[in-house]
């Protein structure tokens, strides 16, 4: 009798223990592997925004979307094994048979504020167990936002390092060029009406004053919470009337803190309401020898040389 009630209280606490591992809310990151790597149909479509599917859908391209996403299933099952990380560095390890190469997809930041997740990894290869040099393999960032409790897929962005000091990539470049100034003769360069490089001092500051207006007109229309500290309140994302969390003032994007190789923050927003606050662009740990910006509720933007946002609030110049 007394094992039998042992063994009723074991099973009744596992029970438990099992509903309460059931009970818990998806991870970002166990939305995005589910997203990309389940072999059960329809879980692409299950994480990208209602307002994408919908608009999908009047345009009769829902179809396309669920034939892309049994192709997906499908040529995953073709030869190649891979492996998906819940936590950890790693979030996929696999090889290719045909190639004999390994590859692996590392998380280099994670970041989760309130109902946003921005999750940025990096790719490494390896033939015969040595890491395979690739100068230009790009960055990319999932920032994942919360709808209707389900992790969605609201935007990627892709970052590519061309580091113009690396023997390899200089290799590449100029047997590419040979061929083409055999046959010219003479390779003539055209700087006219050349577009500004992405993540340029002008957009940056662009970006800027965008947050800064956007600030103003936030803390002039709820005026018991005043200036924020949360760009993800300024986003413009979703649907519905604008709100406090949720103002529909600036693109998802810029809300994620993360644009043009920058990190925008806000600070000192502090009060009821806040009457004050402190916005840096800094470069990210990818970009070097840029000029750091700062500005305040007053507007005027200062910059430091240095890249560091502390030094740009305690004595930055103004912009000319």
């Amino acid at each position: 009798m007394h094992r039998l009630s042992v063994l009723l209280t074991l099973a009744i606490f596992g029970l438990s223990a099992a509903a309460q591992q059931a009970a818990m809310p998806q991870t970002a990151r166990q939305a995005l592997i589910e997203m990309f790597f389940s072999k059960t149909p329809g879980t692409l479509m299950k994480h990208l925004p209602d307002a994408t599917l919908a608009a999908l859908a009047k345009s009769d391209a829902l179809t396309s979307l669920q034939q892309y996403s049994a192709m997906t299933t499908f040529t995953q099952t073709q030869g190649h094994t891979f492996q998906t990380f819940e936590t950890g560095s790693i979030l996929l390890s696999g090889d290719d048979p045909k190639t004999g190469e390994k590859y692996e997809m590392t998380v280099e930041n994670d970041t989760l504020r309130a109902d946003q997740d921005d999750i940025e990894v990096s790719f490494q290869t390896y033939k015969n167990g040595q890491p395979q040099r690739t100068p230009y393999m790009p960055d990319i960032t999932f920032s994942m936002k919360e709808e209707a409790h389900i992790w969605r897929l609201n935007e990627i962005s892709v970052t590519v390092h061309l580091p113009l000091a690396d023997p390899d990539l200089l290799k590449a470049l100029t047997q590419q060029m040979k061929p083409q100034l055999a046959a010219q003769g003479t390779l003539t360069p055209h700087f006219e009406n050349t577009p500004p490089p992405a993540g340029s001092d002008a957009q940056v500051l662009a970006a800027m004053r965008t947050i800064i207006a956007a600030e103003t007109t936030y803390a002039g229309t709820y005026r018991n919470v005043g200036y924020t500290c949360s760009l993800s309140s300024l986003d413009g994302f979703g649907g519905g009337e604008p709100n406090e969390r949720q103002a529909m003032l600036i693109n998802s994007g810029l809300a994620s803190g993360k644009r043009f190789g920058y990190v925008f923050i806000a600070t000192q927003c502090s009060g009821a309401p806040a009457i004050t606050f402190q916005l840096t662009a800094a470069p990210n740990g990818n970009t070097f020898g840029r000029r750091a910006f700062c500005s305040d509720q007053t507007g005027t933007i200062r910059f430091s040389q240095d890249g560091n946002p502390a030094t740009c609030l305690a004595n930055g110049a103004p912009l000319p």
